[in-house]
């Protein structure tokens, strides 16, 4: 390749990689002679500005972390049109390759690989940054089988521009959270949830979920449950199903944190200490003592069989003897010693330890952390809607209690949400559907209101989830209520100067209705509408009553005052006494 420089100081030598956002190429820093990797962006991100502005301001905050499983980000700039990252170089291939290679990694190699990035993420989401897209092909493996995180920064600004740019990231598809698939708020859990997908192709060298399309894939991260890992290969532990599990939970609460996930993984470690080595079972050497095995439960077998004695007269009831009621008061009294030492421990021990709390924890992975205790675990089942399948609902006794060991501890796992069809509750009045549905033990979601042409006001007109699909007990349902028909408004008619008939005809084939007519005296034509109310092109509700103000046949008000005056006048005259008259009578 022609060789270019940027900025004066990054010789590019040669093309090592790319993807639908970027070229990666291998230079030198002649300022500080040194193998640098640079990145630059594609030709269609040179003309979004604010994918440009987001992706500077997001590298420059990657180029804060410091990390020894994060590629570090030397140096982001412009020259020209080219945008790009100058990046620690590393040499070698990405875990992608190695899974390939390989088919899948061992469980030792698998833990060890996702740990260093769950350590990478853990220090990114201490800083406020949040990658969005974790897979192997972002993955750099180390020669010595470390492995570092790349491309911190330009994940979150391709994320923030939501698929634009189609084709671009659909190979990332395979790694999404549900709720990046859904389109909802990204979080650090979004990441875990992404190296939990990785940490199960790692193990299995399949992904948990495929399709012929991003669509029908990303859907599946939303609806479907995917295999476990120990149903494709068996000789992976349950406490390492477990993590898988668990890292993959759809609701993002569930999930570890990073810096939990890696305690997790630690533990792991540590409890299979031995399975690299070649232990066919990683739980063979972690035998404890069984009740059987104690003096005490020896002694209670010996007691298992009353004595007896084959002296005594064989009319004589053996229920009666001396020897058979001694040895039921014994068997009683090792049954109740045996009873306490199931329930509360070795209780001749002084050896105690302090309960782990595995509320919250899958229950493999629960089961092994109070065994690992030298504790003894039994499980009981019920159904929740708030705590996933598989879970750890209470225990008893409660974490960091001390007790003695080989104590018997109870963890209650939820089963999930029992299963019910959604009602058909349509039609309904709104008190009644709610108290249809809080009997089902259902949880009363958002309620709207919508108008409807078709139901009255105050009924049901959906719910959410539809009815007929399957809910489980304590799931939230969302309710539309009817408010009535639609309030429409139109314009009114002007009518005024149309004879009354002709008005009415006009406001009611608008939707409208007459009101109350006034006759009113007016030099118009009798009969004719002088005003109305409200006015010609106002806007009113239809059905609405309008106002009208109809001509008075005769002459104006005005005119009608003025004779009555003068005729009232002539007949005062009329009936005044003459000065004459008045005379003659007295």
């Amino acid at each position: 390749m022609n060789q270019r420089v940027l900025d004066n100081r990054y010789e590019l030598q040669e093309l090592i990689g790319g993807g639908g956002m970027a070229d990666v190429y291998k230079a030198r820093d002649i300022l500080l002679d040194r193998t640098v990797a640079v990145k630059i962006l594609h030709e269609q991100f040179k003309r979004d500005t604010e994918f440009i502005q987001k992706f500077h301001r997001e590298a420059q905050a990657a180029a804060k972390l410091s990390h020894p499983n994060i590629v570090n980000i030397y140096d982001v700039g412009v020259m020209g049109d080219d945008h790009y990252i100058v990046m620690e170089y590393v040499p070698g291939s990405t875990l992608k390759d190695r899974i390939k290679q390989e088919g899948h990694l061992s469980v030792a190699d698998a833990l060890h690989v996702a740990r260093d990035i769950a350590s990478a993420l853990a220090h990114a989401h201490a800083n406020n940054l949040v990658h969005c897209d974790i897979k192997p092909h972002n993955i750099l493996m180390m020669a010595d089988g470390s492995a570092k995180v790349a491309d911190f920064g330009i994940a979150r600004a391709v994320t923030e521009s939501t698929m634009t740019y189609t084709g671009n990231v659909v190979g990332s598809v395979h790694y999404f959270s549900p709720e990046q698939a859904k389109g909802t708020m990204i979080t650090p859990r979004s990441d875990v949830y992404a190296l939990g997908v990785v940490l199960y192709e790692m193990l299995t060298g399949q992904l948990p979920f495929t399709g012929e399309t991003p669509v029908s894939i990303a859907m599946k991260h939303l609806q479907e449950q995917p295999r476990s890992v120990r149903q494709l290969d068996e000789s992976i532990p349950p406490v390492v199903e477990a993590i898988v599990a668990r890292a993959m939970q759809k609701d993002a609460n569930m999930r570890p944190s990073s810096s939990e996930l890696v305690q997790d993984i630690t533990q792991a470690q540590q409890m299979l200490g031995g399975y690299s080595a070649g232990v066919t079972d990683p739980y063979a050497t972690q035998v404890l003592p069984r009740v059987q095995e104690s003096p005490l439960a020896v002694r209670s077998e010996r007691y298992a069989q009353p004595a007896y004695d084959e002296d005594e007269e064989e009319d004589k009831s053996i229920f009666k003897s001396k020897k058979f009621v001694a040895g039921l008061v014994m068997v009683l009294m090792m049954g109740f010693f045996v009873g306490a030492f199931l329930s509360f421990g070795k209780f001749w021990s002084t050896a105690e330890v302090e309960v782990p709390d595995v509320t919250g924890k899958q229950m493999t992975l629960a089961k092994q952390i109070l065994e690992d205790k030298r504790l003894r675990v039994k499980v009981d089942e019920e159904f929740s809607a708030e705590v996933p399948a598989g879970m750890v609902i209470s225990q008893n006794p409660e974490g960091g209690a001390k007790v003695k060991e080989e104590r018997l501890i109870t963890i209650k796992v939820s089963k999930g949400g029992e299963n019910i069809e959604m009602p058909d509750i349509r039609g309904l009045k709104k008190a009644d559907a709610i108290a249809k549905l809080e009997k089902m033990g259902l949880k009363i979601g958002l309620i709207t209101e919508k108008a409807s042409d078709t139901e009255e006001a105050g009924v049901v007109i959906s719910t959410d989830p539809r009815v007929g699909t399957r809910v489980t007990r304590g799931e939230t349902i969302d309710l539309v209520i009817s408010k009535g028909k639609k309030e429409q408004k139109s314009s009114v008619p002007d009518v005024t100067g149309l004879p009354l008939e002709s008005a009415r005809k006009a406001l009611t084939s608008a939707g409208f209705k007459v009101g109350s007519v006034e006759r009113k005296a007016s030099k118009q034509a009798e009969g004719t509408v002088i005003s109305q109310s409200p006015g010609g092109g106002a806007e009113a509700l239809t059905g609405e009553s309008i106002h009208l103000v109809v001509a008075e046949a005769g002459k104006t008000t005005e005119e009608k005052t003025d004779k009555s005056t003068k005729k009232d006048s002539g007949k005062q005259e009329a009936v005044a006494p003459k000065p004459n008259e008045s005379s003659k009578s007295r």
